[in-house]
């Protein structure tokens, strides 16, 4: 059993075509004569890309067949990433299917990976993660102004904007749902 135009909302994943996608964005449009019109951006699940569409209420999809798992990141092989299910079953994920959130994973890290039809196609890490600046230019003292940003490395090369206090060596927080800094937890 399938889905109906009139089940479309953010966040429900349909299958098109063999092909996973989730709404990303979605309107609903009642014109005077005629039917209804839903209007919708879709995330493809495998390349990430997103279309616009519009659909009639009679229009169906079908269900993805997923299948959500909790595993332990492990390591990276290039751009090749490991993690273990709690059989110690290695399952590997492209960087493509990680995309930014490859440079918050630190060993054993628990994410919840989305497999389509035994395929990865996502991974959810924690919400926040904690990671050392590597690189950054000093704060120029006597700057009090606020909400001032600039720029700081992580590992693997991942930049980020951060206030002006941050320094080399400080450990913060990322907000992994959006790769911005969150918070400072400790200082160098």
């Amino acid at each position: 059993m399938g889905y109906t135009a009139a089940d479309l909302r953010k966040g429900l994943r349909i299958e098109i075509q063999g092909i996973p996608f989730v709404v990303t964005e979605f309107t609903f449009v009642k014109p005077g004569k005629g039917a209804a019109i839903y209007t919708c951006r879709i995330k493809n699940m495998f390349d990430g890309s997103t279309q616009l569409r519009a659909y009639r209420s009679n229009d169906t999809f079908d269900k993805p067949d997923l299948e959500e798992r909790t595993m332990r990141y492990s390591y990276a092989e290039g751009d090749q990433f490991i993690f273990l299910d709690e059989n110690f079953e290695q399952v590997t994920i492209p960087g493509s299917v990680l995309g930014d959130s490859q440079y918050f994973l630190f060993e054993d890290v628990e994410v919840s990976v989305m497999f389509h039809n035994g395929r990865p196609v996502d991974v959810t890490l924690p919400t926040f993660v904690e990671k050392q600046i590597l690189e950054t230019d000093p704060g120029n003292r006597g700057n009090t102004a606020t909400n001032v940003l600039k720029p700081a490395k992580i590992a693997g090369g991942y930049e980020l904007q951060v206030p002006l206090f941050i320094n080399q060596g400080d450990i913060v927080k990322i907000d992994t749902r959006t790769g911005g800094y969150a918070d400072r937890v400790s200082k160098r």
